[in-house]
């Protein structure tokens, strides 16, 4: 094999896997955006209906198709204007090989503890409490517009924040690492028109920065005191205080090392097999 053949190997191999990426994070958006699956419904439909007219040779059903096809891209790109905005902002917030601080298990469970701890005092008090915990995307703009902090985590200054006579205690805190870097966050509330209506703001901004990021948002209501976390524009409703702790540490687990992990209950299953 030539030196010529392996660099056209190696161009048709980057082609492939550079449209594999796009439909793997169109599938990816797709799967959690109501819009974008009416969008894709719709597709689906025009082309099917393209299929049937050309196999039955309905001539007028196929000139109205074919002009829906021509300006079809041009007016959904007006249509779904926000939408693209908000995909092509992911993209310029994501980082690649991943910005946030890698923490030791003994830092990962004094930080899931302390907020645990506070979320379980806010909870009994009914004292509403919103928390995001940064990962992979940076919240860089939402703490640009918020009150800095810069404090090592502890169960008591996550209270007194959101203590109902604290200025902050209507915005959420933001977590990067093991330290509380600022409070008093405003988010976007999500536009699901499938919430339900008793979920209140904070609920909403929790969907909607897990939306548009990959943070771990922690609400506290302050009208039920239930617990709930919202991750990948999913809420999880009215956790008992240990599944929060353990999703939350399932969340914040490095990559590699659940993949160790899974590897490692792979061999003790085959052991206890033979």
């Amino acid at each position: 094999m030539t030196l010529n053949s392996i660099l056209i190997l190696l161009k048709k191999l980057a082609d492939v896997s550079i449209v594999w990426l796009m439909v793997y994070y169109v599938l990816k958006r797709l799967r959690t955006n109501v819009k974008m699956v009416m969008l894709f419904k719709g597709i689906a439909f025009i082309v099917i209906i393209k299929i049937i007219s050309e196999f039955l040779g309905l001539v007028t059903v196929g000139m109205l198709l074919e002009y829906v096809i021509m300006w079809g891209p041009l007016a959904l790109i007006i249509i779904f204007q926000p939408e693209i905005r908000m995909v092509l902002e992911h993209l310029g917030k994501t980082q690649l090989l991943g910005r946030h601080k890698i923490l030791t298990v003994d830092q990962r469970e004094k930080l899931v503890y302390e907020i645990v701890q506070a979320c379980d005092y806010m909870k009994k008090t009914r004292i509403g409490a919103l928390i995001v915990l940064e990962r992979d995307i940076s919240l860089q703009e939402y703490i640009d517009r918020s009150k800095k902090v810069y404090a090592d985590i502890s169960s008591e200054l996550l209270i007194s924040i959101f203590f109902p006579k604290n200025p902050l205690h209507d915005g959420g805190v933001i977590i990067q690492g093991d330290r509380i870097t600022s409070a008093g966050a405003v988010f976007p509330v999500s536009t699901d028109t499938t919430i339900s209506k008793r979920l209140g703001t904070r609920h909403r901004a929790a969907l909607g920065i897990s939306a548009e990021t990959d943070a771990i948002a922690i609400i506290v209501s302050e009208e039920t005191g239930r617990l709930s976390i919202a991750i990948n524009n999913e809420l999880h409703y009215n956790l008992s205080s240990e599944d929060a702790r353990m999703m939350i540490l399932e969340e914040l687990r490095p990559k590699k090392e659940s993949v160790i992990d899974d590897e490692d209950e792979e061999e003790e299953t085959l052991d206890e097999i033979d």
